[in-house]
This record gives structure tokens, C-alpha cells and sequence, in this order.
């Protein structure tokens, strides 16, 4: 396999998920800033143009983190980061899609229609216009779960997953563009903490 690696919270996703698994897995670097994600051998690997991608043993390519993550889930199940069985698999697919639609896509939404509007601008539509509801509506969703994680160590209670990996990418990336960590949500302040303390978090940074 090859994983094809960028700048940006969702190659961190991915390498975070392998940095916790133990896996190492060969890298292609792809010039996100020179836009080599929009020319035709990247779009030939992915069509959308967007990072990141993993080619397969067999040539195919698998695009969207959380579609690479629970591939590489079925084929290194030690230690589980989506669950080990039926019901802990459910639900954290569950909070993956809650942390993905309710906060991940409105800030990073946000972030391209505002701080990175002069970036991406040429390579996608954007909605400048409705860039701050975006980043409120991302706050609020924040202060909504830091309500339900009173007394949890992670998003899904007491195991660390794929959720958690999520959240904590796009929340580390955000602090820096413009969207930083409100300590008054301080479930999720100390949640992230004891994210941030792990390995896997500064292993996914490079």
C-alpha cells in the first residue's frame, strides 16, 4: 500500500489512526499548497481532489478518512479504534458521523470561506457569506457535547476511537486558523489535553 500525504487535519486523521496501530505504511507526499491535488495524476487517485488517499495492494485507490480508517481497522484490529464488537462498532460510527457533520465540516467549511478564502477560492466553491453562522454553528455543537461528556474519558465513554482521532485533529488544526479551543467548554478542554498527551499526536504531525 501507499498513503498519499499532505499538509492538513485530514492526512492527520489517518496518520494518527496508523500512529495508534503501530502501522507504517509508505508515503507519497502530495503539494497541497502548489496545488498538485488538482492536477490529473492526483485526480486520477482521487476524483474529488482532496487529500488523503491510499492506494491499494491491488492498484485500486480508497478515498475519505473515515472509509480509510475502517479499512485499515478490518485488515490491523489491534487495538480496536472503531470497537470490537457489534454494539461498540455502532456507536462509534455514530459519534464519528456526529463529530464529522455537526462540527468537523461547518468549521473547516468556515475556515476555507473565511481565513483560507484566498487559498481555495480557485479550487472549490465557497460560501463566504455564511462563514461566521458556519464557525457558531460548530461552537455550539461543541458545547452540546461537552455537555454528554461529563464523567467520560473519551467521546464514546471510556475507550479511545476513531471519533476522538476526528475531533481532536480538526480541533488542534482549528486553534490555528482563527478557531481556538473555548476552555469554557472544560469537559472538552480536558478532554483534549489527554488527547493531545498522546504518542500518536505528535507522531501524526509529520
Amino acid at each position: 500500500m501507499k498513503f498519499y500525504n499532505s499538509i492538513g487535519p485530514n492526512p492527520r486523521v489517518v496518520k494518527m489512526f496508523m500512529a495508534e496501530k503501530g502501522i507504517d505504511i509508505p508515503r507519497v507526499e502530495v503539494d497541497l499548497r502548489g496545488g498538485e491535488n488538482r492536477q490529473p495524476a492526483h485526480l486520477a487517485r482521487n476524483p474529488s481532489g482532496q487529500m488523503p488517499t491510499l492506494e491499494l495492494d491491488d492498484g485500486r485507490f480508497l478515498s475519505e478518512v473515515t472509509a480509510i480508517c475502517e479499512y485499515l481497522e478490518e485488515l490491523f484490529p489491534a487495538p480496536p479504534l472503531i470497537g470490537s464488537t457489534p454494539e461498540e462498532r455502532a456507536i462509534t460510527r455514530m459519534w464519528t458521523r456526529r463529530v464529522d457533520l455537526y462540527i468537523v465540516e461547518p468549521m473547516l467549511t468556515g475556515y476555507r470561506s473565511s481565513q483560507g478564502l484566498r487559498f481555495f477560492e480557485t479550487r472549490m466553491r465557497l460560501l463566504p457569506q455564511a462563514a461566521e453562522d458556519l464557525k457558531t454553528l460548530a461552537q455550539e455543537k461543541l458545547t452540546w457535547l461537552d455537555g454528554l461528556m461529563a464523567g467520560c474519558d473519551f467521546i464514546c465513554g471510556s475507550a479511545f476511537s476513531l471519533a476522538d482521532i476526528l475531533l481532536f485533529c480538526t480541533l488542534d488544526f482549528g486553534a490555528g486558523v482563527g478557531q481556538p479551543l473555548n476552555r469554557d467548554n472544560a469537559n472538552i478542554a480536558a478532554w483534549f489535553d489527554r488527547v493531545a498527551a498522546r504518542p500518536s499526536a505528535d507522531a501524526s504531525k509529520a
